[in-house]
């Protein structure tokens, strides 16, 4: 039975929303503009100037969870921040930048920051921070943006084998992983789910009022932080254990088959 009474709804967009080839359906930009009365929210590892650029069309209806819960933005403007300590980033450069085929990329509220690696490294970065700067020494970009996090790329699909074999990793921060070819690093106190809560607090919505997709474990705590959570049928299987529901995969449809039963008092528009 879907909760008709929610009114934030939260969606992860890579493994999510996005199809395997990185498309989103057809119909979610009118489903969105056709719901003015539920806060539509995309909560991903992504930055906010790559999901603003997605949906330009829907800039100023929806909110942005960017770089897994180290930023909140609304209509442009950053509400919420949650910034890394320049020790604990040059202890992530020394440590995780001695291993073997992992790239740092630091994240930060202007821009994305990396240095030069091959094609298939910079494509990666390009596809996920769409405002990112090459440099020489990462060490030289702390103190000229807001970092809240460390993204990791790492080759040939190792990363939860290189996240199963972290050690030492100060207190103040915790690894997360995104994907199988990616780690993320942040503050401990940052989560998809703290920035949901956030939200929630901010609106007067309550954890009962609000739904959340996903399908990996940096999706974990905001699936936790919503009454309705569902994990698609792709999702790594520690996130489909604690979810509520289990939706069909991202290449399914997953997400709008769930949506499109929400009702609208709204007629939707028409997409020229």
């Amino acid at each position: 039975m879907i909760n008709k009474n929610v009114k934030l709804v939260a969606v992860d967009m890579d493994g999510t929303l996005l199809d395997s080839e990185k498309n989103a359906p057809e119909d979610f930009e009118s489903w969105v503009l056709a719901h003015p009365e539920i806060q539509t929210v995309l909560a991903s590892g992504r930055q906010y100037a790559t999901l603003s650029d997605m949906f330009p069309s829907l800039s100023e209806c929806l909110m942005y969870v960017a770089d897994n819960g180290s930023f909140v933005f609304k209509q442009g403007e950053m509400i919420y921040s949650n910034a890394m300590s320049d020790e604990d980033i040059r202890w992530c450069i020394e440590y995780f930048g001695a291993m073997p085929g992992l790239h740092l990329i630091l994240c930060g509220a202007r821009a994305a920051y990396m240095k030069h690696a091959s094609e298939l490294v910079e494509s990666n970065g390009h596809m996920y921070y769409h405002s990112l700067e090459f440099v020489e020494n990462l060490e030289n970009c702390i103190g000229k943006d807001i970092i809240a996090k460390i993204a990791i790329f790492i080759e040939e699909y190792r990363a939860e084998e290189v996240y199963d074999s972290l050690s030492g990793i100060p207190e103040t921060i915790a690894p997360v992983l995104s994907g199988d070819s990616w780690i993320d690093v942040a503050n401990k106190s940052v989560s998809k789910g703290s920035a949901m809560e956030a939200i929630q607090q901010s609106l007067g919505v309550s954890r009962e009022e609000s739904m959340a997709f996903g399908d990996y474990l940096n999706d974990y705590d905001l699936l936790l932080s919503c009454g309705e959570s569902y994990a698609m049928e792709n999702a790594h299987p520690k996130l489909k254990g604690i979810a509520k529901h289990v939706t069909a995969s991202n290449d399914e449809d997953g997400v709008m088959k769930i949506l499109r039963q929400i009702p609208s008092s709204v007629e939707p528009p028409q997409m020229q």
